[in-house]
């Protein structure tokens, strides 16, 4: 098969590469792109681990094509911290300690932005409900909840 050319857009910079049609963006993100933020868990969608922003839709790199990236906005972790430091959403992931390994994590910051864009204040319920899709082994979750909900509330305060 031929490569094909897909221009898309990766944290707000203007990128061109070329991929094989069944490479998963997943895929070209770490290994074409070089971009290792985005983390590989279970390459079957189960996980949360590779978890990015498509225009602005909370999806898993590994179920999607590279090539379904053309002409689109991609975010991945590393899109997520300003030039002035880290998101509020990375460090009260910080504070809280709703870290260990890191597999997860920055599948969960960029979930837990996906749902802080739709909903400011989210109750316990809403914030499990976004964050079921995120597997994590270590840290047990209630850690991650308190982070997300203190990281609405620095947020909504900022608004």
């Amino acid at each position: 098969m031929s490569k094909v050319q897909v221009e898309t857009r990766i944290n707000g910079e203007g990128v061109e590469f070329l991929c094989e049609p069944q490479q998963t963006l997943l895929e070209v993100l770490r290994e074409t792109l070089s971009r290792t933020g985005t983390k590989e868990g279970c390459a079957t969608g189960d996980c949360g681990a590779c978890s990015v922003l498509l225009d602005g839709r909370l999806v898993c790199s590994c179920l999607v094509l590279g090539v379904e990236a053309e002409g689109k906005e991609v975010t991945t972790i590393e899109g997520i911290a300003g030039n002035d430091g880290l998101h509020p959403i990375q460090q009260k992931f910080l504070e809280r300690a709703a870290l260990q390994c890191g597999i997860c994590t920055p599948g969960l910051i960029v979930a837990t932005k996906a749902l802080l864009d739709k909903h400011k204040n989210p109750d316990e319920e809403t914030i499990r409900y976004w964050l079921a899709g995120n597997l994590c082994r270590c840290t047990g979750y209630d850690k991650i909840i308190r982070a997300v909900q203190d990281a609405a509330e620095e947020l909504a305060y900022e608004a």
